[in-house]
């Protein structure tokens, strides 16, 4: 495509939706943008939200808010050595999971269903909304609207993994539906103004660099966690029968990205490294060798990732629309047998637990109890989006805004206060 030299950002990246007086030049454009979300309300509630065990569960285990921290420490030395303005790919990995409701992913679920009249819930298009609508930042003077935190538009690009509405969703590689999309029908002005000059369904370098530094991240972290809680042992890919299980619910949960075989070799691979912890007892040197592997790993991806991409794009900086993140199949094999593992012997299991069923009825009931009683039961700025709307379905998509910005604390609170049933205990796996 024909455009600016590789490695520069224009003036057209750097624009914000809303135009705003001009700020001292100490910081760029981009690292405003990192700062906004840092010191978002959004990104507080983070650390109170699932990631895959629930907060509290234990003084161990990664809430939503450490999980976004690492996978921002991963993404800005990632895109950093691929010559990406490292604040960009910062506030992207920061804002990558903002839009995600209590109990993670099981709430995710629970709010896609009760929204599906009104085009459906899905956490990075919450991210989306939050970004250019719900989080209180910036108000365009001329036309009375909440322009979110009103990030430049490489930023807001970069944060966007999904660049399609739900009707325009692809397949995953099997030919079922994926479910993922990243904007709503009453957002898609914004995400047009963002989304100029970008090819159509393309991501830009800097959202794929999120998006592996995100894969990369929780991959080898879920596993990480699960060996340290004692729900796996990774001397189980020793067995056939288990490598078996593994493909299973890799195939179940993430489709057929890849064959199998591919996926036995890398499991072949993965258990056949020294760096492959079979045993730990909980000691410093079991804790030690296990952080070494996860270490080893996460370096062994992002190598392997910017080794590619570069063989293809060659040594200067790139940027934007000017290259695609190239991720070997070998190394993307590893990371889906990772994943395969933490589902396989965490996030399956959990199906069948009766709290984990409660938590999406907690969900449904506060979506119940909160529209029936609106507006006494929205915070002031849910009241006044709920007031402004033109009708019931606007109405509705503000009560799903009002219930996923809740933590997993603040929603079992909410439950006991308005529908006045037990709150559910700690939160079980939910990724």
């Amino acid at each position: 495509m024909t455009g600016p030299p590789v490695g520069t950002y224009t003036d057209a990246d750097r624009d914000r939706w809303c135009a705003e007086a001009p700020k001292s030049k100490e910081r760029t454009p981009f690292e405003r943008d990192r700062a906004r979300i840092l010191h978002s309300a959004a990104l507080r509630r983070l650390g109170a939200k699932t990631q895959v065990l629930g907060p509290g569960t234990d003084d161990f285990v990664r809430t939503r808010l450490t999980h976004t921290l690492e996978v921002a420490q991963v993404g800005r030395e990632l895109g950093k050595a691929l010559g990406c303005d490292p604040d960009v790919v910062d506030a992207a990995c920061l804002a990558h999971d903002l839009g995600h409701p209590p109990f993670g992913h099981n709430g995710e679920r629970a709010l896609a269903a009760v929204a599906a009249g009104i085009g459906g819930f899905e956490g990075n298009a919450q991210t989306l909304r939050l970004l250019t609508r719900l989080e209180p930042k910036v108000v365009d003077p001329a036309t009375g609207r909440a322009a979110g935190l009103n990030l430049t538009r490489a930023s807001l690009d970069a944060s966007v993994k999904y660049p399609w509405g739900a009707t325009d969703a692809p397949l995953r590689p099997d030919g079922t539906p994926s479910g993922k999309f990243g904007v709503y029908a009453d957002d898609v002005e914004v995400f047009a103004w963002l989304r100029q000059g970008a090819p159509a369904g393309a991501r830009c370098l800097e959202a794929e660099v999120m998006d592996l530094a995100d894969d990369v991240s929780y991959s080898v972290h879920d596993v990480e966690d699960a060996v340290v809680g004692g729900r796996l042992a990774l001397e189980v890919l020793d067995d056939s029968a288990a490598r078996a299980r593994v493909l299973t619910e890799t195939r179940a949960w993430f489709g057929g990205q890849l064959e199998d075989d591919e996926l036995l070799e890398a499991m072949d691979r993965l258990r056949a490294d020294e760096l492959w912890v079979r045993e730990h007892d909980g000691s410093r040197r079991a804790l030690a060798a296990l952080k070494d592997m996860t270490s080893q790993l996460i370096g062994r991806f992002c190598d392997a990732a910017i080794a590619a991409t570069r063989e293809h794009y060659g040594t200067g900086p790139l940027t934007r629309y000017r290259a695609r993140l190239v991720v070997p199949r070998g190394t993307v094999a590893e990371i889906l047998v990772l994943k395969g593992l933490a589902v396989a012997y965490v996030m399956a299991p959990r199906e069948a637990e009766p709290l984990y069923r409660r938590q999406r009825e907690v969900i449904e009931d506060l979506v119940q109890v909160v529209a029936d009683r609106a507006p006494d039961t929205l915070e002031p700025t849910f009241a006044a989006d709920w007031a402004e709307a033109a009708d019931d379905a606007a109405r509705l998509r503000v009560v799903v805004d009002q219930v996923a910005s809740l933590t997993d604390v603040s929603a079992a609170e909410w439950h006991v206060r308005l529908v006045r049933r037990p709150r559910p205990e700690a939160s079980p796996p939910t990724r």
